[in-house]
């Protein structure tokens, strides 16, 4: 294989996706420096908002891959324009839909990492009310003890301190990630599991990239989604296939989900158009897609077949090959110390270099000159895998 087409789909993040380029230039460096293969970036070739070019020099061969990024990122800061009142609503819809509807209980049979992870910004933000209520409340009750005056006075300094308490919290939420979090969670669950319109007219425009690269001097188009950008890689290429428009002569079309979520999404009530693509999808023999997760990240459903645990696998399923990343062993002891409490940085390590890489590898996959089929065609599945459907919801329709 000589030429390949790469669009990566990010997952909830409204950084600009710039910042997927530089990451790539750096682990891809250090990558190739500990496995011995050479990889150079250079300016885009292609049409398209945001990308790179990189060349790979490995396995005896010479691979040229145009990388796009489909770039959702302004959605998701339209999303998270929200006031501190406004994120505290989010949190009371957002925990009453996965409670009222059972979906937070059936996830947590099935990885309690992402459920603490789904968590911990609404303790967080709890915790965060409670301080600032604090503030108002002690110098309240103090200078009434005084006066009815002071009291009056200790309710207004303390109103003034908890708002900017509270403002403070926002502003360094870079550290505790309580409203990044809250709006991500908030993002799905608003609409019960379906896609908002803005979000489903940006998938119908990355199918269209995605459809013209398929009719392109390519041998293989491969579709990256990380983390909820999995579960909308699904739905594009559903999509696409139904849509006939994956040409049968055309390059190969692979799909590689990493760190997914999509059960958070899938087990929501009105989430039947994903459902319905994870069955349409797991039958196709339009595609491959292989699954990475890892149970060292605890931001994925680690090992968790999503058609399956969604509840929505039939007996022709062949997709996905649901493998691990093996975290523990692919990273050295002392590079596992440094980042196993580094939660957020863990959840994107299915991008980066690994020092003792094992059959996964981002850079060797996305630039190598062996499409993903050829890679994996004889891997099977990881034998700690779950299946078992525990959604509550499995409607396929309306």
């Amino acid at each position: 294989m000589r030429r390949r087409r790469v669009f990566y789909i990010p997952g909830y993040d409204p950084i600009h996706p710039r910042r997927y380029r530089e990451l790539y230039r750096k682990e891809g460096a250090e990558q190739a420096a500990i496995s011995g293969y050479d990889l150079s970036l250079t300016p885009k070739t292609t049409s398209g908002p945001y990308g790179w070019h990189v060349t790979g020099t490995m396995e005896q061969a010479i691979c040229d891959t145009d990388f796009d990024v489909l770039v959702w990122s302004d959605i998701v800061r339209d999303s998270m324009s929200q006031s501190i009142a406004a994120t505290y609503g989010q949190l009371i819809r957002t925990a009453w839909e996965y409670i009222s509807s059972g979906a937070l209980f059936r996830l947590m049979r099935l990885r309690k990492g992402p459920v603490i992870a789904a968590l911990y910004p609404v303790g967080m933000l709890l915790l965060q009310a409670v301080l600032a209520l604090m503030v108002v409340v002690v110098p309240t009750l103090i200078g009434t003890k005084i006066a009815p005056w002071a009291g009056a006075v200790g309710f207004g300094v303390g109103t003034l301190c908890a708002t900017r308490l509270l403002k403070w919290f926002k502003s360094k939420d870079g550290k505790f990630f309580a409203y990044y979090l809250m709006h991500d969670y908030a993002y799905s669950a608003r609409w019960r599991g379906a896609n908002p319109v803005a979000l489903e007219r940006r998938m119908a425009e990355f199918g269209d990239q995605i459809a013209a690269a398929l009719s392109g001097p390519y041998d293989e188009v491969l579709i990256v989604g990380h983390s909820s950008g999995a579960h909308l890689g699904v739905s594009i290429l559903a999509d696409l296939i139904r849509a006939d428009r994956v040409p049968a002569q055309g390059p190969v079309l692979s799909f590689l989900s990493l760190g997914q979520v999509v059960p958070m999404v899938s087990f929501l009530r009105d989430a039947w158009r994903l459902r319905a693509d994870l069955a349409f999808l797991s039958t196709s023999d339009r595609l491959t897609w292989v699954d990475v997760t890892a149970p060292g990240d605890g931001c994925a459903f680690a090992l968790c077949d999503p058609v399956a645990v969604s509840g929505v696998a039939t007996a022709g399923q062949k997709w996905p090959l649901v493998i691990s990343a093996a975290f523990t062993q692919s990273l050295s002891p002392e590079r596992w110390q440094a980042l196993r409490w580094r939660f957020f940085r863990l959840h994107f390590q299915y991008l980066c270099a690994f020092d003792r890489p094992k059959d996964y590898d981002y850079f060797r996959i996305t630039a190598g000159p062996v499409t993903l089929w050829d890679r994996f065609r004889d891997r099977p599945a990881s034998p700690s895998r779950i299946r078992k459907p525990v959604n509550r919801y499995r409607s396929v329709q309306p």
